[in-house]
């Protein structure tokens, strides 16, 4: 068996981390021969929780679980981490805009940045799940200067998902017989949900699926509106947000990152380099590929006049989400 690698789940006490844990633990994230030593962090008030959740790993007597750190100290949780999930942040209730919750995360992001700059690896994998995920991302990595940039992103897998799930009910074939639909920009209502590029197989023939669903006032409207409201529409019906499916996502993410996303393209939000016209360093989610723990954003496709628009719009808000966080820092 390999060494093994620590990781670090914020918020651990919570109701992603919940789910999330395990699926770290099991072997879903690093691979089946990938033992890990699991560091949790969360609030003071919170280590009661946590410690139960602590008993509850023990007993799923997992082989690949070598120890568990639980921890309310930031410079604990991040010493020597080679992956970090920063689920915890302060929740979207019901009726709440993004931007109430920017001044109270702002802070927390910037104190987990710092404790990363002084004790976690340099090569630390960063994946900023806590919403608004892409400007918490940008800050936290302003507050880590000796981490490069380009090893904090934010996830657009969960959007990625579910996109991939209504296409796939749409046109009537298994979940994993589409890929390449693209998240562009923001995890928030402005995300621009593409499936311009994304092809099917059905049968044993692969198409556009474009061409696949012959519908674009459905592709250009109800697919987008959907995908960008399905966590409201979560949050409508369960009264809390996602847990289980933003779980899941945050495995897909890092896995891929890890171990490579082979020959699809994953949507990840990562320092723009102003690649497609969008506005340079904001946490903006692209399509990549992944190989050798390293992301590469997927060029030389092409933008619709349509899809230029929906692309300038979120960049155009995280331009602006920032602009605040940057002023709150300031305070």
């Amino acid at each position: 068996m390999a060494e093994p690698v620590k990781v670090v789940v914020t918020g651990a006490a919570g109701q992603i981390a919940y789910s999330l844990i395990y699926q770290i633990a099991s072997g879903a994230v690093f691979g089946p021969n990938q033992p890990v030593y699991l560091h949790l962090l969360d609030i003071a008030p919170m280590m009661g929780v946590l410690e139960g959740v602590v008993m509850e790993l023990a007993d799923c007597a997992l082989p690949l679980l070598t120890g568990v750190l639980p921890t309310f100290k930031p410079e604990e949780a991040f010493k020597d981490v080679v992956a970090a999930f920063l689920v915890g942040a302060m929740p979207r209730k019901e009726g709440m805009e993004r931007k109430d919750l920017l001044a109270a995360n702002v802070r927390i992001f910037k104190e987990q940045g710092q404790a990363m700059d002084k004790v976690a690896r340099k090569d630390v994998k960063v994946l900023v799940v806590g919403n608004p995920a892409n400007t918490n991302a940008l800050i936290c990595s302003k507050y880590a200067p000796s981490i490069p940039k380009e090893n904090f992103t934010a996830m657009t897998r969960l959007d990625q998902n579910r996109a991939q799930s209504q296409l796939a009910a749409k046109i009537g074939v298994p979940v994993q017989n589409v890929k390449n639909v693209i998240i562009w920009g923001n995890h928030s209502s402005t995300q621009f949900p593409d499936a311009s590029n994304a092809v099917v197989t059905v049968g044993n023939t692969q198409k556009a699926v474009p061409a696949a669903i012959n519908d674009d006032s459905y592709l250009n409207s109800t697919f987008i509106t959907t995908v960008q409201k399905r966590g409201a529409a979560v949050i409508a019906a369960r009264k809390m947000s996602s847990a289980l499916s933003a779980a899941k996502a945050a495995s897909d993410h890092m896995r891929d990152w890890f171990l490579g996303s082979g020959d699809r393209w994953v949507s990840m939000g990562v320092v723009s380099d102003g690649s497609y016209g969008t506005p340079r360093d904001v946490v903006f989610s692209f399509p990549v590929t992944t190989a050798n723990g390293k992301w590469k954003i997927v060029q030389g496709l092409t933008i619709s006049d349509f899809a230029r628009k929906m692309l300038d719009a979120t960049g155009k808000e995280l331009a602006e989400e920032k602009q605040e966080a940057l002023d709150v820092c300031k305070d």
